[in-house]
């Protein structure tokens, strides 16, 4: 079904650059526009997807149970903190990729559901996105207009932050995570295993290390990712090239990100930001433009859901546009095209297969999208 809506979404876009519904300047534009996007993407999975085969996340993942000592409740703020710390300083994306086989090789290993863990991934890759301009591409997407830098944009967010990776701890403990919900009092810490080939695992963490110091010292998320994969693609084509394959590309997600940025430039000129104008109202209204782009956000993506709305609001409204930010960030947690790091994370469970009840899915996204826009807009709006 989704293979169907992203082929969908490039013949539509097609379409309308083809019949001039679209501009061909303006389609250009809004494809140079993502490009580096579409380099960070790729990039990102190719080098997660090698550093799985170095069994890098496996030997995170046993560390992280023996550290845990058969106690769930410990396990849970391991999880949960190193989910959140990931997506705050690498990216939502990087956490959907990096650390969602982490969370499923751990389920194994200590003999425990893999569902809790993954849905620990995706919704705190979601929630815990807002308090650095590198946490998400929105963030990155409105750095421009917003215009302030990440030590300004931090001092407005924090609050929001912690409250929204609170209330996402509490809907993962109480749908997910609780005895009545895992069954297992305790869990078995798994036992330590030696890596089969050191070079390729001492190489692959050398790209993680190098993508994350690259972040560190502000470089581009693109040139960070493509020089990290570049290492761990050096590395298996000395040691282990029959792994390096066309599959590692992520071709359906390319597909799909092309799409919608076609699609959306072509509704924008032709009636949707009157649209987007009218949803959003004139009284400047926190709430109502962060429940926009949480509603908008899983009908279409938040990229394109952000980029809507942030073309009908002016610049120097500067909390509405976080307040945007709120809704495009913390309410895609219903729909599984709601953001690409929901579009990555299906990916790894089914690679992995993990079966996501997508009823159970759909309903508890809902609660934690409703529950947690209304409380990290008024922690916004109170200390932001």
């Amino acid at each position: 079904m989704l293979d169907l809506v992203r082929i969908g979404l490039l013949v539509l876009g097609v379409l309308f650059v083809a019949t001039g519904l679209l501009p061909w300047e303006a389609a250009l534009d809004s494809l140079t526009h993502i490009g580096p996007l579409m380099i960070f993407l790729v990039a990102i999975i190719v080098l997660a997807e090698l550093t799985k085969e170095a069994q890098v996340f496996d030997a995170i993942a046993a560390r992280m149970a023996v550290l845990g000592r058969g106690n769930y409740t410990a396990l849970f703020f391991l999880c949960t903190a190193f989910a959140s710390l990931v997506t705050i300083f690498l990216n939502l994306d990087t956490t959907a990729v990096l650390l969602t086989p982490v969370m499923l090789a751990l389920a194994p290993r200590a003999r425990i559901a893999a569902l809790p863990l993954a849905m620990t991934t995706i919704w705190l890759a979601n929630t815990a996105s807002l308090l650095l301009p590198v946490s998400n591409l929105t963030n990155l997407l409105g750095m421009q207009k917003i215009d302030l830098d990440a030590q300004e944009f931090a001092a407005r967010m924090w609050a929001p932050q912690i409250a929204s990776i609170a209330v996402t701890m509490a809907f993962l403990w109480v749908f997910f995570w609780r005895r009545g919900e895992r069954r297992d009092l305790r869990y078995t810490p798994p036992v330590l295993e030696p890596v089969t080939d050191r070079v390729l695992f001492a190489a692959a963490s050398a790209g993680c290390l190098l993508f994350i110091a690259l972040l560190l010292f502000e470089a581009h998320v693109a040139v960070a990712a493509a020089a990290a994969a570049a290492i761990v693609v050096v590395a298996f084509l000395v040691r282990g090239r029959e792994r390096l394959t066309w599959s590692l590309i992520p071709w359906q997600l390319v597909i799909f990100v092309t799409g919608l940025f076609l699609v959306v430039p072509t509704l924008s000129r032709h009636g949707l930001s009157d649209l987007m104008t009218w949803m959003i109202g004139t009284e400047q209204d926190p709430y109502r433009t962060a429940a926009v782009g949480a509603g908008l956000s899983n009908l279409i993506n938040n990229l394109p859901a952000y980029q809507a709305v942030e073309t009908v609001i002016p610049a120097d409204q500067r909390d509405h546009l976080l307040s945007l930010l709120v809704g495009t960030n913390v309410g895609p947690v219903i729909t599984p095209w709601a953001s690409l790091a929901t579009l990555l994370w299906f990916e790894s469970c089914r690679r992995h297969e993990v079966r996501v009840p997508m009823r159970r899915f759909l309903l508890t996204g809902t609660g934690l999208a409703v529950v947690g826009v209304l409380a990290t807009v008024w922690a916004l709006v109170e200390f932001g």
